[in-house]
């Protein structure tokens, strides 16, 4: 057993992901307990501009070649299995993504190592990793201790700091061969989203609205409030799932990643993948009627009267 600690890269066309900075401070943190190596793992074809940001690591293990150009998760999984075999990391960190997710899943049934998903934070005792997970959407929190030589966990986004994972310099580069494609699944084409009619992420001012509104004819009073704010609509996933807004307002985990000045969730309960996506916004209020609702928890003010009458009484006052 190694006393290293790996962290998985997620790149999409030249972009690395703020969390998997956020991946190599925590690496960083298990490393200097363990007294093993901080290693940021970068799977991808010509991805020496990838591996030149990861100064924060002590090494890079680079996993180029053709069948990796474009993630297909069966062929990652391929991959770090390899990897776990020969190198048995301490712990493998992955971003609790739809990447991160797809591989640490399988890597997990093929390489017979357990996983522990959905992590606010990691540490090591006796060897072992003891993992904070958020479990029921949020409302709870479970601590386990994983058995093993190699622990894998799947962390929120915002669970370290990314600033802490970025720094200047020219770690070690190791370049392993990718394994040959898995034909059971293949990339077929990046379809980028449509161009949106705002651009929430630019927004200071967003009223996100969430399931809690209960028909998507009841949006125009969160309308109504953003537009007296000057600010503009933004939802939680069930509303795009529902049809009532489009994917371009969505926040969170499957959506985009906003930090306004101010941010008014209405209805949201606060399910972990929405938090990953608002929880940076300078002032957080939130209007939910159910008050162990998880939103409350990143909230800086909370509101737990019904939103048909705290909402239309705002948007009242600030137009008077």
């Amino acid at each position: 057993m190694s006393q290293d600690i790996f962290a998985l890269v997620e790149h999409i066309e030249g972009q690395v992901s703020e969390s998997s900075f956020e991946l190599i401070a925590m690496a960083r943190r298990l490393a200097g307990q363990t007294g093993g190596k901080t290693v940021a793992v970068v799977l991808g074809q010509d991805v020496d501009g990838i591996t030149a940001q990861m100064g924060a690591a002590d090494r890079v293990l680079q996993i180029t070649g053709p069948s990796v150009a474009h993630f297909v998760p069966t062929t990652y999984v391929k991959a770090l299995a390899q990897v776990v075999a020969d190198r048995t990391p301490a712990v493998m960190l992955f971003p609790n993504s739809a990447i991160g997710m797809d591989v640490a899943g399988g890597l997990s049934v093929k390489a017979g190592v357990p996983l522990a998903a959905y992590a606010t934070d990691v540490r090591m005792e006796n060897g072992k990793a003891v993992v904070t997970s958020q479990i029921f959407g949020g409302k709870l929190n479970a601590e386990a201790e994983v058995n093993g030589d190699t622990a894998l966990v799947t962390v929120i986004a915002g669970s370290a700091s990314a600033a802490e994972g970025q720094a200047e310099g020219a770690p070690e580069v190791e370049t392993m061969a990718a394994p040959e494609a898995d034909d059971r699944i293949s990339f077929v084409k990046l379809v980028e989203p449509e161009a949106a009619d705002v651009d929430i992420t630019k927004e200071e001012i967003l009223v996100a609205v969430g399931r809690g509104i209960g028909d998507g004819d009841d949006i125009e009073i969160v309308e109504e409030l953003a537009e007296a704010l000057g600010g503009a609509v933004a939802c939680s996933r069930p509303v795009v799932d529902a049809g009532w807004l489009p994917k371009s307002r969505q926040v969170g985990k499957s959506g985009l990643k906003v930090k306004p000045k101010l941010y008014i969730a209405v209805g949201i309960s606060g399910a972990p993948e929405h938090l990953e996506g608002m929880r940076d916004a300078d002032l957080i209020v939130a209007i939910n009627s159910d008050p162990k609702a998880p939103i409350f928890s990143v909230a800086d003010y909370g509101i737990t009267e019904d939103l048909f009458d705290v909402v239309p009484a705002m948007t009242e006052m600030l137009e008077s």
